[in-house]
C-alpha cells in the first residue's frame, strides 16, 4: 500500500529550519529539503502555524544533553492539514485539520518546516472553530497545564465543565503560556482560579485569561493576600517556580492539596523543611511531558479539544496570551524573543492556510 496525497509534490523541495550543533540561535539555518514520505501508522502534516517553547530553544542552546540526531528541526507544537496519510491509517484523511503535541521528541523533524511526518497518536483534531493560531499554542503549554491540573488525590484526572467545582486553584504565573492555559482550563472546568503576577499589567492579562484574582507578589505579604481570598487554603498549586516559591505555597496550601511543579524558573533547587511539610500532608507532582505515558497525553488532547469546541479556551490579547508572529525564515528571532521572555505567544507563519 502506498501512501495517499493531496497532490503529487515529488521533487518539490520544502523549507526547513535545522540546527547542526548546539549554540545560540546563530546555528538556525533555513534549508530546502525533500518532502518526506509517511510510513505506516504515520501522517504528513502541511504545517500552517508553529509554536515556539522554552523547550525549543533550550533543546538548541545544549541544555538537554548531547544532540540526538545529527540534523535537528526544531518545534514540538504546531498547527495544519494532513496532506498524505500512510499505509493502514484511517483515523484521519488528507485534508483534516489537526494541532501536534511533542512532535519533536525522540525524533529530528519538529514543526518548525513546512511539511513534517508524524506518528498518528501525536496529532488531534482541530475544530473547524479553532484557528491554526490557536493549534499551534496548544501542545507544550495546554498539555503541561491539563496535566498539573489531573493528579491532586481530591481532584478529577479528566477535565470537563464542573470537575473542578468547589476546588480553588492558585496558578503561579498566569501570565505565562502555561499559566495562561492553566487559567483557562481550571476557570473551564469550574474551579475558583488564583494567580500571582508581577505587575499590573500582567494581572490584566490573568483576568482576561479567567482568573478570578490576581496577587501582586511584589506588593505586600502575598500569603496572607492569598489566604485573605481563600482562608482555608489552595487545593492545587501550579507551580513554575518553585526555588523562589515552595515556602509560600507550603504557607497557602489545603491539608491534602498538590503543588505541581513543571518548570525551575529562578533556580534549580529547592529545600523542604520536613516538619512544616509533614503537617500539610501535600502531594508534589513533578511535570515534565516527555515521561508522563500515552494515556495522560491522549487524555489531555480529548479535553483540551472539548474546551476548544465550548469556546473556552483561545489565545490572543483578549484571553490574556498576545501573540507575537514571525516568519520561518525568522525562527532564529523567534527563539531569541522566548529566551528573552516574551510575554504572551510566538508562532512562527510557516505557510499559508
Amino acid at each position: 500500500m502506498t501512501p495517499r496525497h493531496d497532490s503529487d509534490e515529488k521533487g518539490i523541495p520544502m523549507r526547513a529550519v535545522v540546527y547542526t550543533e548546539s549554540g545560540d540561535t546563530s546555528v538556525l539555518e533555513v534549508v530546502e529539503r525533500e518532502v518526506p514520505e509517511p510510513g505506516p501508522g504515520e501522517v504528513r502534516v502541511r504545517i500552517v502555524r508553529a509554536g515556539v517553547n522554552p523547550t525549543d530553544w533550550k533543546f538548541r542552546a545544549g541544555g538537554m544533553g548531547e544532540l540526538a540526531f545529527p540534523e535537528i528541526v526544531p518545534g514540538q507544537d504546531g498547527a495544519g492539514a494532513v496532506d498524505a496519510v500512510g499505509p493502514d491509517v484511517v483515523d484521519l484523511a488528507v485534508g483534516d485539520r489537526v494541532w501536534t503535541m511533542l512532535a519533536q521528541h525522540q525524533r529530528p523533524g519538529g514543526t518548525a518546516q513546512e511539511q513534517v511526518v508524524l506518528p498518528l497518536e501525536r496529532l488531534t483534531r482541530l475544530p473547524d472553530s479553532a484557528s491554526y493560531d490557536v493549534g499551534a499554542a496548544l501542545g507544550v503549554p495546554a498539555v503541561t497545564a491539563h496535566r498539573a491540573l489531573t493528579t491532586s488525590e481530591d481532584g478529577p484526572d479528566r477535565l470537563a465543565p464542573g470537575a473542578m467545582a468547589g476546588l480553588t486553584v492558585l496558578v503561579a504565573g498566569g501570565a505565562g503560556a502555561v499559566g495562561n492555559a492553566a487559567v483557562q482550563l481550571a476557570r473551564w472546568a469550574g474551579a475558583t482560579v488564583i494567580s500571582t503576577v508581577s505587575s499590573a499589567e500582567k494581572a490584566t492579562l490573568a483576568t482576561a485569561a479567567g482568573a478570578h484574582h490576581t496577587v501582586n507578589y511584589r506588593d505586600g505579604d502575598t500569603a496572607t493576600a492569598i489566604r485573605d481570598l481563600a482562608p482555608d487554603g489552595v487545593d492545587l498549586v501550579v507551580e513554575v517556580a518553585p526555588a523562589q516559591n515552595l515556602g509560600l505555597d507550603l504557607q497557602v496550601i489545603n491539608p491534602r492539596g498538590t503543588i505541581a511543579i513543571y518548570a525551575n524558573n529562578g533556580g534549580n533547587e529547592i529545600t523542604l523543611g520536613v516538619r512544616e511539610t509533614f503537617s500539610t500532608n501535600a502531594r508534589f507532582q513533578w511535570v515534565l511531558l516527555y515521561t508522563v505515558g500515552q494515556a495522560a497525553l491522549r487524555a489531555a488532547a480529548e479535553d483540551i479539544t472539548a474546551a476548544l469546541e465550548d469556546g473556552a479556551f483561545g489565545i490572543g490579547e483578549d484571553r490574556g496570551l498576545p501573540l507575537h508572529r514571525y516568519p520561518l525564515k525568522e525562527t532564529a528571532a523567534a527563539h531569541a524573543a522566548v529566551e528573552d521572555g516574551a510575554v504572551g505567544k510566538v508562532l512562527l507563519e510557516v505557510s499559508d492556510a
